[in-house]
């Protein structure tokens, strides 16, 4: 599972290259209003042009994106409004899911540890189920509870090149494990049976939140647009040209804004997990933020583990435990889940590509080597 920071991502993985999305600081396209008054020449209509439409934010202790296209009906300030309301609903999820302030229902649950029940709201409550039916499908390797080994690790502003010992892992391993939940679903309740056991939805939230604001996306009346949230990515529709949205999946040892492949994303999720972000080197060997917890140590099957699926919520609850699993044991459970797909890049380099993305993924070029 990969260890939450306030100002970096859960996942810390890419930022997908969005091959179609205009540059930072683009000029702002004519408001529809102006293209209208334009529209007639001597009694004859203009075709309308659809413009990009490019916000940028900060939420969830990552760059959020979002992109669109102008349309008969949606003007760039109609699609910004519609933008900062889904910002809104980011930001709101960050702040009752956050184990950062210590009046959040996560943070009473974890302060109740040993002790009693602490009632949860329904969605916070449907995350820790969520996060428990991920855990019993990947073979214990997505666990909530991995914040019970929070300080150990510093891969964050506290940045220490320091592993901890195995002593100091070992002191805490035992209180990891999601079995150590008890919900109680009529009452919304969850207990955490063990002192000392803590949990975080850091590995989870992020794509709920991505798929809430698609749902005001979707409801404010947009047809074509992706929404981002650091390494996580919902692309709805396709394009003006009929193309779908196209995403860059990161070189986990090249330059930070290279990728080796690129994937196609129409109506499709996408979340990637990879060791390159939040990490450092101690003697040949690499240190990160995803951490195995059956070992309390940062997994060391894979480089880098992108998964398209239908929702969010789906590829960012399973992304991690496929990089911990390794290529083999990762894409079986990919393969018996219905419309999901991944790419991997092993800790030998070699990429790995599951069957139902090989038709909308295409391979740049090999992966750059590298510790």
């Amino acid at each position: 599972m990969a260890l939450e920071s306030p100002s970096t991502s859960v996942v810390n993985s890419v930022c997908p290259t969005i091959a179609t999305a205009p540059a930072r600081g683009a000029p702002d396209a004519a408001p529809l209003a102006a293209i209208d008054a334009q529209a007639q020449r001597g009694g004859q209509p203009t075709a309308f042009k659809p413009e990009p439409v490019w916000v940028e934010a900060q939420a969830m202790g990552t760059h959020l994106a979002f992109a669109t296209y102008t349309t008969p009906s949606v003007d760039r300030a109609r699609a910004t409004a519609i933008f900062g309301r889904a910002t809104d609903e980011i930001r709101r999820i960050e702040a009752l899911m956050t184990t950062w302030r210590p009046d959040t229902e996560l943070s009473r649950l974890n302060a109740a540890a040993g002790k009693q029940a602490v009632k949860l709201s329904a969605e916070t409550f449907f995350l820790v189920e969520e996060s428990i039916r991920n855990g019993d499908l990947s073979g214990g390797t997505f666990d909530i509870t991995f914040e019970t080994l929070h300080g150990l690790w510093k891969f964050d502003e506290d940045l220490d090149p320091h592993p901890p010992t195995k002593e100091a892992v070992r002191a805490r391993l035992s209180g990891v494990s999601y079995k150590h939940l008890e919900l109680d679903r009529a009452a919304s309740t969850a207990r955490i049976k063990r002192a000392g056991t803590k949990v975080s939805l850091g590995g989870i939230a992020k794509g709920y939140a991505v798929d809430q604001a698609t749902k005001i996306l979707d409801e404010g009346g947009l047809r074509s647009f992706f929404v981002q949230a650091g390494g996580d990515l919902f692309a709805r529709g396709t394009k003006p040209d009929g193309t779908g949205w196209q995403a860059g999946v990161r070189d986990p040892r090249g330059p930070e804004n290279s990728f080796f492949a690129v994937l196609s994303l129409s109506d499709r999720a996408f979340s990637t997990a990879g060791d390159y972000a939040r990490s450092y080197v101690v003697d040949g060997v690499r240190y990160h933020h995803i951490i195995d917890p059956r070992t309390g140590f940062p997994a060391t099957a894979s480089r880098s583990v992108t998964i398209w699926a239908r929702t969010a919520l789906q590829a960012d609850g399973i992304d991690d435990a496929v990089f911990i699993l390794g290529p083999k044991k990762g894409l079986e459970l990919v393969e018996s889940l219905d419309g999901v797909g991944a790419v991997i890049v092993d800790r030998d380099n070699k990429v790995w590509v599951s069957e139902r993305l090989k038709p909308v993924l295409t391979l740049v070029r090999q992966p750059t080597d590298g510790v």
